[in-house]
């Protein structure tokens, strides 16, 4: 399974956000989620031994402006600036501050750059983090399944989960985000047997764009199956239709 080792890492090619500079603010030495999912690159929660020590506000900062001007002085592109890693971003207490200080130095050395946040939107009940994804260029937010029942087997949630309650925080976004989906099925759940209340969630919430893909990777359930360019296409079709953004990645 992938972990990362270092606050910064990268720049990487990126299916979905071109020469992407990655930023991890979660403990190094193993995984910290409040996701469970089925499918992580880093594998089952209960196997990433972490020592749970998130980074500081200024090693982040040490760690990105010495390596972000390296970069720039070198010629090297970033199109994103990319909170991932190992496991929900979100969940470092002091990411709005993060947020402030990448902003600020990506505006120094990459302005053209996006600062991207890849979070599975369990903590936009907390208003400093809805605040900090709102100032971000690209706020990407997952929701992989259509109802409670489904987002219990894919994502595993580690404490109290409302999906109700993660849509109605998203739609004050007013459609400026993206939305991310990981279409995938097993022996015990087919999301394509669901497609039409996903669709109808993206109807609801209106993103900008929505990015759906599916598994490329090792995952920690070895029954999972991926779907194909054209299933997906197909399911986003009406969407399509009607207007909406999509991106499809295999």
């Amino acid at each position: 399974m992938l972990h990362f080792d270092d606050i910064v890492f990268g720049p990487i090619r990126s299916r979905r956000l071109g020469s992407s500079l990655g930023v991890n603010i979660l403990p190094s030495k193993g995984k910290l989620c409040n996701f469970d999912c089925v499918y992580c690159e880093c594998g089952w929660n209960r196997d990433g031994v972490s020592d749970r020590k998130f980074p500081t506000l200024a090693e982040v900062e040490d760690a990105l402006e010495s390596k972000i001007s390296t970069l720039a002085a070198d010629g090297v592109p970033v199109d994103s600036i990319t909170f991932s890693g190992n496991g929900e971003p979100t969940v470092n207490p002091d990411f709005p501050e993060i947020i402030d200080v990448v902003l600020r130095l990506r505006d120094r050395f990459y302005p053209s750059a996006k600062v991207s946040v890849l979070s599975n939107a369990t903590m936009l009940d907390r208003n400093e983090v809805f605040e900090a994804l709102r100032k971000v260029d690209n706020p990407i937010l997952k929701i992989d399944a259509p109802n409670d029942a489904l987002v219990t087997m894919i994502n595993k949630p580690q404490g109290s989960y409302s999906l109700e309650n993660v849509v109605a925080r998203m739609a004050e976004f007013k459609g400026d985000f993206v939305l991310q989906t990981m279409f995938l099925r097993s022996p015990d759940f087919d999301l394509g047997q669901t497609v039409e209340d996903w669709r109808n969630i993206v109807r609801r919430l209106k993103p900008r764009e929505t990015m759906v893909y599916t598994i490329d990777r090792e995952t920690p359930d070895k029954t999972l199956q991926k779907y194909t360019v054209e299933q997906m296409t197909e399911f986003v079709k009406p969407l399509q239709d009607e207007g909406y953004v999509i991106q499809i990645r295999g």
